[in-house]
């Protein structure tokens, strides 16, 4: 129960992240940019989109549904076998999906976003949680 109620904390977080990003997109500024200078250059990119939606509302739609299922587990929702296995899942998802955006900032756009690089963090974070919770 512990762990589920750190991961809850980290898809908080990672939540946190893309509404953020999500504001700056819908304001049209430039989101502050730490590391790299190059934020809007991958925000902007061809690949900043799947099937025409934003990777920003992907992503908070990943968090919020880590958020739930995180919680579903903390408080101890039925099935539990069933949220636990779908959590996992995503997670698992979201790890792969944050490593082929990060290749594609690397060695595609050739550069760096300091809050792509944040999120793609936070599920790895989550993913080796799980890992070592096994």
């Amino acid at each position: 129960m512990t762990v589920y109620a750190l991961l809850f904390t980290l898809a908080a977080i990672g939540a946190s992240e893309t509404v953020y990003l999500i504001r700056k997109r819908v304001s049209a500024e430039k989101p502050v940019c730490l590391i790299g200078g190059s934020c809007n250059l991958v925000l902007e990119s061809k690949y900043s989109k799947i099937f025409g939606i934003h990777n920003d509302i992907l992503g908070l739609l990943f968090y919020f549904t880590a958020l739930f299922i995180s919680g579903f587990l903390v408080i101890g929702v039925a099935p539990l076998a069933f949220w636990d296995f779908i959590f996992k899942f995503a997670i698992a998802v979201g790890s792969l999906l944050s490593l082929v955006f990060t290749y594609l900032q690397w060695k595609v756009i050739k550069a760096w976003c300091f809050w792509c690089l944040m999120s793609a963090f936070t599920v790895w974070l989550m993913g080796v949680i799980i890992l070592i919770s096994i």
